[in-house]
């Protein structure tokens, strides 16, 4: 266990006035719950049709905010939470990935403290389970400094990064050790899930803190992975909601919309965003209903755990003086993480041995019994040989009734319920009862030191900290006003946001401001910002002085990677089998692209890759289906963010082949001189982290193939230039 040298000063002199203070004033244990790629209407307290009756007996029995805010997407989200700062702040503006400023170092930096570094000079225990997700994970030989343990944390249980299979979730880890479901000394379930192991590890905590120190109080964060992608859940429980989601989307949708206003947390006359999908679009409509139910089953899963912790504080005596603070992350997910992109059959896979770590989180990968993890059409989730998200047209029946998804910055991304159960520190009046003020995860840090009585530093070991930005909560738990003495700020991926009493200011990245009423139009569908200019201007304003002060700028900059930059170079002359890392590809972040392929064919179907740079999330490839070239530029995961255009079939010969997209996302292809009719597509948004191969792509698949699907010629010459 990690204990820097202020935090050791700090307990004595601390514990001390603790205990002497003790008599005056009972200070609550606190529990933070926070779950994964969740919607604002999942839960059937805010208006969804999953069985949560845990949740849902914590809100009847304590207040819900009806307006609090997360930070569109998951490290950033668990930044903010941890510390009590905006993201970019905190160092991480954006993903794991350093890009070489300091809002985006891609870690938690040292000019923060966590909430349990905050809280344990004033004698708490501090314990986590689950997704950690605030630094880049270094292999079983690396630093653990920047782990929980290295942050305040004395016990821990769970995973170092993002997402992962529920049944062998990758870097799991127990204190500072790689384990695996199987060697786990301390924990052997009759059969593993890792939203279970999560829940009961934390139950083992409590159990041990009441063996150990039962008269100190205590800090437990609970970050489920539910219901991130993959869609994973035990059949039995996926059993339970089989044909339910069998009309589709808009039956379901419009039922939430009924019962969220029946229920008071949208007003009568809200309105509702239109659809983004239609279910008689929906080719395979078994297939959709199938993800739809197994994330059903995830949500009751976890719910069942929150319940087995709550069982656990109420049989030690402790739920009565203990705050449960329940949230999400950020706005259901629309990724197509898995369902369009086919992987070609794996060979020789084995089974892994009790002590062989799965360290991969995605696809190319295999089940701890040798099976190969399956992904693209067809494939029913739910197993663990499978790797499935729900898509866009269930992520919007998650948002019902608002606009966008995770990754922006309008309702949608960052909405989530928040849940505050504390029977000894609400009133008995206030239980059930809907708070609609605005909050922010920055005000949580805030919430803690203020209820625990404890010391936000100006500085630790000489290094200073930066103050605080969020308000105590405890007020609005009574109905009080929070008195917030300014607006509350958003940034992720170039998508901004500004709140400030019931007007918002918000834009997608490179698009205008857009200005709403909230409390008139929280769905945001009648931008003011031409009745409103001045009110608008100054927002903006506000904005801009934010984004100075808080690492945010240079604006733009988690699409680099200046620690090890992309190559700037404007044009690459590739050889066959050419493979370029990461660092070594071209910088193509929303830049035009042309690609000069000279080849060889001899077969009547002479398929596969020429050239590939990117992956399932973003990237490009010039490839040959059905004997016909095509080029696919992909901005994003799944089929709706792929452009691709394509040329007439090949003849055996030799052949030239020029593909661009230019700075509107036109593509064109030209084979042997003879030019196709363009296709409008989008530029990639970001860099790709898998790098550049010619003749194959080893990685994820840029396209709708298997990797690494060699050509089945001779490529004889690329030539890619990047303006």
């Amino acid at each position: 266990m990690r204990t820097s040298g202020w935090a050791v000063a700090l307990m004595a002199v601390a514990w001390g006035a603790v205990v002497a203070d003790a008599a005056e004033e009972k200070r609550p244990n606190i529990v933070v719950v926070m779950t994964d790629d969740m919607g604002y209407s999942d839960l059937g307290c805010y208006g969804g049709e999953s069985t949560t009756p845990n949740l849902d007996g914590l809100a009847a029995g304590g207040v819900r905010f009806t307006q609090f805010y997360n930070t569109a997407r998951c490290c950033p989200t668990r930044a903010s939470l941890l510390t009590g700062l905006y993201p970019h702040q905190a160092g991480i503006g954006h993903m794991m990935n350093d890009r070489g400023y300091d809002g985006y170092r891609g870690v938690l930096n040292r000019n923060s403290v966590t909430i349990a570094e905050a809280l344990r000079p004033a004698g708490y225990r501090t314990y986590m389970t689950g997704k950690w997700h605030v630094t880049r994970f270094v292999g079983p030989n690396g630093d653990r400094a920047t782990w929980p343990l290295g942050r305040g944390f004395e016990k821990f249980y769970g995973t170092i990064i993002g997402a992962g299979s529920f049944y062998d979730p990758g870097n799991l880890c127990r204190q500072e050790t790689l384990i695996t479901p199987e060697n786990d000394p301390e924990y052997k379930p009759e059969s593993y899930y890792y939203t279970d192991a999560i829940a009961d590890n934390a139950v083992k905590y409590l159990r041990e803190h009441q063996a150990e120190s039962p008269d100190r109080p205590f800090f437990l964060y609970v970050a489920f992975t539910t219901a991130h992608w993959p869609m994973h859940a035990p059949e039995a429980d996926v059993a339970k909601y089989k044909g339910k989601y069998d009309a589709g989307y808009a039956p379901v949708r419009e039922a939430r919309f009924k019962k969220m206003k029946e229920l008071g947390l949208i007003p009568p006359g809200a309105e509702m965003t239109p659809a983004s999908d239609d279910w008689a679009d929906v080719d395979d409509k078994a297939r959709e209903a199938r993800c739809k139910e197994v994330y059903a089953a995830m949500i009751e899963k976890m719910d069942a755990g929150v319940g087995r912790i709550v069982a656990q504080l109420k049989e030690s005596g402790k739920l009565d003086d203990t705050l449960v603070l329940f949230l999400q992350d950020n706005g259901a997910c629309a990724e197509d993480m898995g369902r369009d992109n086919v992987q070609a059959p794996a060979e020789g896979l084995k089974p892994l041995g009790p002590d062989d770590l799965q360290l991969k989180g995605s696809p190319p990968m295999q089940t701890r019994d040798g099976r190969q993890v399956r992904t693209g059409p067809g494939v029913m989730p739910g197993p663990a040989d499978t790797y499935v998200a729900y898509g866009r047209g269930w992520a919007n029946v998650s948002n019902t009734p608002f606009r966008e998804y995770k990754h922006w910055t309008h309702e949608g991304g960052i909405s989530t319920p928040l849940i505050a159960h504390w029977p000894a520190g609400i009133q008995a009046d206030r239980k059930g009862k809907l708070e609609p003020q605005p909050g922010h995860l920055v005000d949580l840090m805030a919430t803690c030191v203020d209820l625990a009585g404890a010391n936000y530093p100006t500085e630790v070991d000489g290094r200073p900290i930066k103050p605080r930005e969020g308000v105590s909560l405890r007020p609005a738990f009574d109905g009080l006003p929070l008195n917030r003495p300014g607006p509350i700020f958003w940034e992720h991926e170039g998508n901004r946001a500004v709140r400030e009493g019931d007007w918002k200011l918000v834009a997608k990245s490179g698009r205008p401001w857009e200005l709403y009423n909230i409390a008139e139009d929280r769905a945001e569908l009648h931008d003011r910002a031409a009745e409103h200019p001045d009110r608008a201007k100054a927002m903006a304003a506000a904005w801009d002085a934010y984004a100075a002060r808080a690492d945010v700028l240079p604006l733009g900059a988690w699409r680099e990677q200046a620690a090890s930059a992309p190559s700037r170079a404007g044009r690459f002359v590739l050889k066959a089998e050419a493979d370029l890392g990461g660092p070594e590809a071209p910088a193509v972040a929303d830049r035009p692209i042309a690609i000069a392929a000279r080849v060889t064919t001899r077969a009547k179907k002479p398929d596969g890759v020429i050239v590939a740079q990117g992956g399932t999330a973003a990237g490009y490839s010039l490839f040959v289906e059905d004997a016909r070239p095509v080029f696919l530029v992909r901005s994003g995961n799944g089929r709706a963010n792929a452009a691709r255009i394509a040329g007439p079939a090949l003849e055996p010969g030799e052949h030239a082949i020029v593909a661009r997209i230019d700075a509107s996302g036109k593509l064109t292809l030209e084979i042997d001189g003879k030019a196709t009719e363009p296709v409008q597509g989008k530029l990639i948004p970001r860099q790709p982290v898998d790098g550049l191969q010619v003749g194959r792509d080893l990685k994820g698949p840029v396209g709708p193939y298997g990797s690494p699907n060699p050509f089945k010629g001779t490529v004889d010459s690329v030539v890619v230039e990047v303006e």
